[in-house]
């Protein structure tokens, strides 16, 4: 039996757009504690988007970028009679939201020869757009989570 449930740490809002999602943005993009740096790469990618996209309202880009990332459905393995099976099952709200800003940061740091402020906007925008790697990830999730459809039954 498991024990009891980790406590959920309320997190505070960030200074400049007073939003929660963008202060888990800013401390997943951080690195050894050094918060200022992280905040700086964030709103200064943030700048980089907002000219590219001549769109003043940043937030709601960064919501529509999210959201497009989302992925709606996940596998997890799932042990049954020595085999172990990848059953598809629906992701949350909030893990749906991590998930996205986890793959936004990987894909931007994975990239090569630009400063991780550009490298961060580029990932926005092309999130935004709807195509670019992150979207790809999505996509093999949901594909994979089709592709196992005939295991959904050993969900519960």
């Amino acid at each position: 039996m498991r024990r009891r449930k980790a406590q959920e740490k309320e997190i505070l809002v960030d200074p400049k757009y007073s939003s929660k999602l963008v202060a888990k943005f800013i401390n997943m993009v951080m690195l050894d504690g050094k918060k200022s740096i992280a905040e700086e790469m964030v709103y200064g990618s943030f700048e980089i988007v907002k000219k590219q996209l001549n769109e003043p309202d940043i937030l709601k880009i960064f919501h529509k970028a999210l959201d497009n990332v989302r992925p709606r459905l996940e596998v997890k393995p799932r042990r049954v009679g020595g085999a172990t099976y990848q059953i598809p099952i629906e992701v949350r709200q909030e893990r749906g939201s991590a998930m996205s800003l986890r793959w936004i940061r990987d894909f931007a740091r994975a990239k090569k020869g630009k400063s991780m402020k550009e490298k961060l906007a580029d990932e926005l925008i092309v999130a935004y757009k709807g195509e670019g790697s992150a979207i790809k990830k999505r996509d093999d999730t949901h594909k994979m989570a089709e592709a196992n459809k005939a295991f959904a039954h050993f969900r519960w």
